[in-house]
Parts: C-alpha cells; sequence; structure tokens
C-alpha cells in the first residue's frame, strides 16, 4: 500500500515512518498553508499529522493554529474528496474536547475546546464530518492525549530530570490519574486503521488502557533509575499559596504548572479497541518505562 505522511519530521512522525516502512510503501509530503493553493494525492492512504502543536511558551500568534490546523487539513481533505485515495487519517486531539476533564473523556462528551490549538482542531474535524464520503472511502479522526516514546521531549522528560537529581517530589498530597499513550500502541492503531477495511470512518479516542497518578509516575521513573524518590506529601492549600506566588515572582512552580502535574485527565479507549478488535501490544508501564529508559 502507497502511504503519504505529512508532518513525518515531528515525533510520531519518525516513529511512524519506523513502524510501517516494512510493511508499506512511504512518502513523506513537506506542507505548509498557502491560500487557495491546491494537492495532488496520488496515494492509497494519507496520514495527515502536521500542524502546530500547542504552545507552551505561549509566543504563537492564534492564526498560525487557524492556518496550521484547520486551513491546512482543509485543503489536503479536499484534495482526498477529488482523489482515488481511499483512507484518510487527521491526527487531532483530546483538547479538541477539553482542556480540563472532570470525568472519564469519551467520543461522546459535546466538546467545548478553550484555546486556539484545541479550537483550530475542533474546526478541522467539524469540516471533515461535514462532508459526505463518496462510496469506498474511509475517514478517521484520532484524538489522542499525551504521547510519549523514542524521542519525545515534552513533560516527562521534564519530570525524569527532577528525578534523577534525586529531589524530593513535594506533591504527594495530590490524588489524581492521567492517560497517556505509547507511541507504539498509536503506530499499531494506525496500522490496523489503515490496513482493515471493516473498521467504519469516525472519531476514536487514542490512550494506552491504564491511567496513572502523577506520584505513580515518580515511583515509576524512580524504579527505571534504580533509585527510591521520597514523595513529600506538603499540603496541598500551602503548595497553592507557593503557585500564586510563583505567577508573581516567575518561579518553576506557579498555578499553570501546578495545574498539568496535578489534574486529573482520564481517556477512555474503548470505541478505538471494540473498532479494532485487539488489544492493544503494549501496557501503559511498560510504555512508560521504555520511554524513561530512552532519557538515559
Amino acid at each position: 500500500m502507497k502511504i503519504f505522511i505529512t508532518g513525518a519530521s515531528g515525533f510520531v512522525g519518525i516513529n511512524l515512518l519506523e513502524y510501517l516502512k516494512s510493511s508499506h510503501e512511504l512518502k513523506t509530503l513537506i506542507v505548509r498553508y498557502q491560500p487557495d493553493q491546491t494537492f495532488e494525492i496520488n496515494a492509497d492512504a494519507v496520514i495527515h499529522l502536521a500542524g502546530k502543536a500547542h504552545d507552551l511558551k505561549k509566543v504563537s500568534h492564534q492564526h498560525d493554529y487557524y492556518e496550521a490546523n484547520f486551513e491546512l487539513t482543509r485543503q489536503l481533505f479536499d484534495a482526498f474528496l477529488l482523489s482515488d485515495t481511499k483512507v484518510f487519517i487527521f491526527m487531532s486531539t483530546v483538547k479538541a474536547v477539553a482542556d480540563k476533564v472532570d470525568e472519564i473523556l469519551t467520543e461522546d462528551i459535546i466538546p467545548n475546546p478553550k484555546t486556539h490549538y484545541g479550537i483550530a482542531k475542533y474546526q478541522a474535524e467539524q469540516y471533515i464530518l461535514s462532508k459526505e464520503l463518496p462510496e469506498g472511502k474511509r475517514v478517521y479522526i484520532l484524538r489522542p492525549c499525551m504521547i510519549h516514546g523514542l524521542g519525545n521531549k515534552g513533560n516527562l522528560n521534564l519530570l525524569y530530570q527532577l528525578v534523577a537529581r534525586g529531589l524530593p517530589w513535594p506533591l504527594g498530597a495530590f490524588e489524581n490519574k492521567r492517560s497517556f499513550l505509547s507511541i507504539e500502541n498509536l503506530c499499531f492503531v494506525i496500522k490496523e486503521l489503515i490496513e482493515s477495511i471493516e473498521i467504519p470512518s469516525g472519531i476514536y479516542n487514542v490512550a494506552d488502557d491504564e491511567s496513572l497518578s502523577t506520584n505513580e509516575l515518580v515511583a515509576l521513573l524512580g524504579q527505571s533509575l534504580g533509585k527510591r524518590n521520597k514523595i513529600l506529601r506538603v499540603s496541598t492549600s500551602l503548595i497553592q499559596k507557593i503557585a500564586r506566588l510563583g505567577d508573581k515572582l516567575k518561579l518553576p512552580l506557579n498555578s499553570e504548572r501546578l495545574q498539568k502535574l496535578t489534574e486529573n485527565y482520564v481517556v477512555s479507549n474503548q470505541k478505538i479497541k471494540k473498532a479494532i478488535g485487539k488489544e492493544l501490544p503494549i501496557s501503559a508501564r511498560e510504555g512508560l518505562l521504555t520511554t524513561f529508559d530512552s532519557f538515559k
């Protein structure tokens, strides 16, 4: 099968190329939004990974998100509809639904994105869903949670650096649960969607089976490093006061970072697992340990 992949130089793209190279003919597409541009697609499937990721440093302009995540997706999807290509996979995000989750996130929850990143991804989803699919075509919108794996440089790496220094973890009093997604499980899902004509088109959350607390992550990091890290249960009210002080003094711990470290964000993967009819290849803990080992 001939597959076009956009965003192949990113974290997901690099891993996906390695995962699929032995079973499919792959071609990478370097794409960037330009007004009124058109694409010619000559492949069996398109995997659209390219886009603008959430900017934690907050230096991006809001129109960048809409051009890269909505307008570019619209152009590619229009080209797909006019082509003989059978499969279109769009990499969206759980942030197209919600920034905060008070219950388990399923595909049935009504989206209410809060950031320009999430809104632009949701607009792209809505555009795709608004079009009538010609017979024989399949379209999948994937909403992954936090993806990790070889080459990942995100928040898990920062947490790893803290634990590697032997510093105590001061947020032990916060109880939370978060879903994660191993890059191997994501690549497995994408391969199944490409190859199985029985999987219906639609929106699918993608996450590992098990959710973990940040305290469990710290303990798992210690296991990877062969260390026993001390977890301190400092009063949550005191930590929150320190975080508010950090907002004013620009300390490493501020309110936004505290939220990210201690919030609940559990994502259901039941719909995609039922559609595929197979178990994911690795457990959440196995995938995280593999990621942690790659940091060494």
